[in-house]
């Protein structure tokens, strides 16, 4: 599956909003899609670093229409830890000369909110 395909749309609830200063992501994914679809999906589509994934069926609620009686479908919700302080690595090269990669991740993700 692609990256777009498995992340269908963030969920923004009140809860969802205040987990955001942790670095917790609430979306909504595929149902077919497994915690390490969703790890690479987020990595790929927004350049962050996850550190953890959370993943749960939320089911539907009974909805009526006058007589009719009806349910909403199914859906999978994903809770998306990422790393906030991304630091620079540092390990031995050749020669023992100790060498530091600055990684190139994103400490937050802007475009959950729309902006």
């Amino acid at each position: 599956m692609l990256p777009e395909e498995i992340i269908l749309a963030p969920v923004v609830t009140e809860k969802s909003n205040d987990e955001i200063q942790m670095g917790k992501y609430t979306f909504k994914v595929n149902k077919k899609a497994t915690k390490v679809d969703v790890k690479r999906a987020v990595e790929k589509l927004f350049e962050v670093k996850v550190l953890k994934v959370n993943t749960m069926t939320v089911k539907g609620k009974e909805k009526r229409v006058g007589r009719s009686v009806g349910k909403t479908s199914d859906w999978k919700k994903a809770i998306v830890t990422i790393d906030t302080n991304p630091a620079e690595q540092s390990y031995l090269a050749k020669g023992g000369k100790e060498t530091k990669v600055s990684k190139k991740y994103k400490d937050s993700i802007d475009e959950f909110m729309g902006a």
